[in-house]
């Protein structure tokens, strides 16, 4: 019974999590194939990532928006750094890599639960916000830092997600990657 249980919860789990996926595509600037073309990308920069043995794949995280991919995260040397700058570059599609990296050091009063804490709150903020499409802006935190990425439908939007991420308690500094989206 309890296997059976576990079961139908996770059939529901992923279920929802599709639901998710379809309204974040639906409410996306971009069509269906620039989302696919997209991820795709983001894919294969993770695949890289995760094989080299040079790079630590928990370190990164790759966005791509229109083929232009923003590489997020700490770096433990500048060797490391520079490989998984060259590994996202040399993904095909890939037009260009845009970097927030910052060197890897403990900060005081941001652990990981500060920082899940954050991306928790940043992320319910950014959804429950009427004039910011919330579903358009993707978040990482990085050392306290809240990094906002995404295309979004005007500059009155990014100038909200950006207030919204600087009142959200923890967050020491603001970097936006947010681009209002037009159709090229």
């Amino acid at each position: 019974m309890r296997t059976i249980a576990k079961f139908l919860f996770l059939v529901a789990a992923l279920a929802s999590l599709a639901g998710c996926t379809v309204y974040k595509a639906a409410m996306d600037e971009r069509s269906l194939g620039q989302i696919y073309d997209d991820e795709q990308i983001t894919f294969l920069i993770d695949k890289e990532l995760l094989a080299d043995k040079d790079v630590n794949y928990m370190d990164y995280k790759a966005f791509t928006y229109l083929g232009r991919v923003y590489l997020v995260g700490e770096y433990e040397s500048d060797t490391q750094r520079n490989r998984a700058i060259r590994l996202a570059r040399d993904v095909e599609g890939v037009r260009s890599v845009t970097t927030y990296l910052l060197p890897k050091q403990e900060v005081a009063n941001c652990g990981t639960s500060d920082q899940l804490r954050i991306a928790a709150e940043l992320d319910k903020d950014l959804l429950e916000d009427e004039s910011v499409n919330g579903t358009n802006v993707d978040t990482k935190i990085v050392q306290c830092q809240a990094v906002l990425l995404g295309l979004v439908g005007s500059q009155q939007e990014i100038d909200r997600a950006q207030a919204i991420a600087g009142q959200v308690p923890g967050v020491t500094a603001v970097k936006s990657f947010l681009h209002v989206y037009t159709d090229r």
